[in-house]
């Protein structure tokens, strides 16, 4: 553990509530509406205003896309969300694979698109009508700490107010300040990610997939040099299209490379037809890190919960955060529930919010493991280009690895590669 940052002392008055959640991304969000539906006193703290923009590919697996459902979120074309059918993949050969979604029954067989300036706010407003209180502008610098007990009792921000409750979560992204005030460091033995987008208006607007690079050029493809990483190219539906470059090295700190120059030689050997050139561009290009399997824990300790990127949730396979995100914070929900109804404060209550990192590793410890391994290989662009080239002209095994790195398997009755991958995750040690 790091040293802890000063903390503000349990006095003086504030906003009390059953729980305090840090951050309405989608991990908060989902957390304070599925608090709410438990019928606990949630406030929601976020320190823009909505909408505001978030580096993001703007595209959600069927794992994500199982996640709205379950919030009750209409997903439908009407609504504003574009769909698509599966996933087309560039790599090995001038001609992509596309690869239907698997048809599952733990997962909807399509996937979405939405700019995460209107995904998170519809979140955010799912809360609030099930009875979050949001506050907007709000921008956290401590956790309030007990000094008889040595734990979490609230959250001082920036213009001193304070906001109390016997539990706290931190979903406040890869700043991760709330954790670091609680003394949580980052491990330095997980992967960390770097990923930058930019928006441009294309003709590829419109796409019944979406689309993912497994081979970078920095020329003509097959003719000059491999670049490390792979990319996103994803159609918003709107006249324009998300384009992304994500890369992942197998230790905390990002290999020391110039991401924008990547991405802007990776572009400039695009079709000229697809308009991925400076003169379409729409807004600036922007970066942000991917904290993955795991990198700070324990994701419960003294009354702080952690969710979403602040914990590391982030898949070390594909670079998808939100699915994760959404998912542990029902499993966040859940915990916080079963300990206010048991008493916040009693030992039963201690224990109940102490299931909550371990069912995040009973999920996905070994998954996520497995994908360290992944990284581990991957980072060296040679073996990525030795597994297109072999691997990807085999339907059978390509089928297999899109499972695999989409995290899209039934854990129960699956087909014979659903079992291989459920039995591969239960005998890797967890992340």
């Amino acid at each position: 553990m790091s040293q802890p940052k000063p903390a503000v002392p349990a006095t003086g008055e504030g906003i009390e509530a059953d729980v305090v959640v840090v951050g309405a991304g989608p991990g908060g969000s989902t957390t304070a509406a599925h608090l709410a539906d438990r019928g606990l006193d949630v406030v929601l703290l976020e320190k823009a205003t909505f909408p505001r923009e978030k580096v993001c590919g703007d595209g959600l697996t069927p794992r994500a896309v199982k996640q709205l459902v379950r919030l009750g979120i209409d997903t439908s074309e009407e609504a504003g969300w574009v769909r698509n059918r599966g996933l087309r993949v560039y790599g090995g050969r001038t001609e992509p694979f596309e690869l239907p979604w698997p048809e599952l029954k733990e997962f909807p067989p399509f996937g979405l698109v939405r700019a995460r300036a209107e995904f998170d706010k519809i979140l955010a407003d799912r809360a609030v009508a099930g009875g979050a209180r949001l506050y907007e502008e709000t921008n956290v610098t401590a956790p309030v700490i007990d000094e008889r007990t040595d734990r979490i009792v609230g959250v001082t921000t920036k213009d001193g107010r304070t906001f109390r409750a016997p539990v706290v979560v931190a979903a406040d992204g890869n700043s991760a300040r709330l954790a670091l005030g609680m003394g949580l460091a980052k491990r330095t033995d997980r992967p960390m990610g770097v990923a930058v987008r930019a928006y441009f208006t294309s003709p590829r607007t419109h796409d019944d997939y979406m689309e993912s690079w497994l081979e970078l050029w920095d020329g003509k493809p097959g003719e000059s040099n491999l670049l490390p990483g792979y990319g996103w190219v994803f159609g918003m539906g709107d006249g324009t299209v998300n384009v992304g470059l994500g890369t992942v090295g197998s230790s905390s700190e990002p290999a020391k490379l110039n991401y924008r120059e990547m991405f802007g030689a990776w572009l400039a050997n695009t079709p000229p037809e697809w308009g991925f050139r400076p003169e379409n561009q729409v807004g600036p290009t922007l970066g942000a890190a991917l904290p993955m399997s795991f990198n700070r824990q324990p994701a419960y300790t003294r009354g702080l919960l952690l969710v979403g990127d602040s914990g590391g949730m982030i898949s070390p396979f594909n670079g998808e955060g939100i699915s994760y995100a959404m998912e542990a914070a029902e499993m966040a929900a859940d915990a916080i529930a079963d300990a206010r109804f048991r008493g916040f404060g009693t030992p039963s209550a201690e224990e109940a919010l102490r299931g909550y990192p371990a069912r995040l590793k009973a999920e996905w410890g070994g998954y996520f493991r497995l994908g360290q391994v992944f990284v581990s290989l991957i980072e060296h662009p040679q073996v990525m280009h030795l597994c297109t080239r072999y691997g990807l002209p085999r339907p059978t095994l390509m089928r297999f690895t899109m499972k695999l790195l989409a995290h899209l398997y039934d854990t129960r009755d699956g087909d014979w590669m659903d079992k291989v991958i459920s039995a591969l995750a239960k005998v890797a040690p967890s992340a």
